[in-house]
């Protein structure tokens, strides 16, 4: 299954406004980090990604989540995962990356 991502910012929260749909691994998750970099570079604000629609991730997308976490913070920004699903959860608390990043709970908990 391929990911899409739809962007847009807004301008009274100051925060890039991302959602994420399908999943993200080997294949695409460069192209994901590269989009999220991008919009970093284009105007440095949060980063709120809802992630209702993700369904599967793997240490590829961790890997560039943690990329993207760097280089926001790097500019004095926020990234926010809301509404993650539970197995997307749990593969962020078996790697302590929980402790890491901001993560809002999955809407159907």
């Amino acid at each position: 299954m391929e990911s899409i991502i739809d962007t847009r910012f807004d301008s009274q929260e100051n925060s890039w406004l991302i959602e994420i749909n399908g999943e993200i691994d080997l294949f695409n998750s460069n192209e994901i980090k590269a989009k999220l970099l991008d919009l970093l570079k284009e105007r440095p604000a949060n980063l709120i990604i809802e992630c209702k629609d993700l369904e599967y991730i793997d240490s590829t997308a961790l890997g560039a989540f943690v990329a993207v976490l760097k280089n926001a913070k790097s500019c004095g920004c926020e990234m926010v995962l809301k509404n993650i699903r539970p197995n997307i959860k749990k593969l962020f608390k078996i790697t302590n990356l929980d402790k890491a990043f901001k993560l809002e709970v999955d809407i159907n908990e």
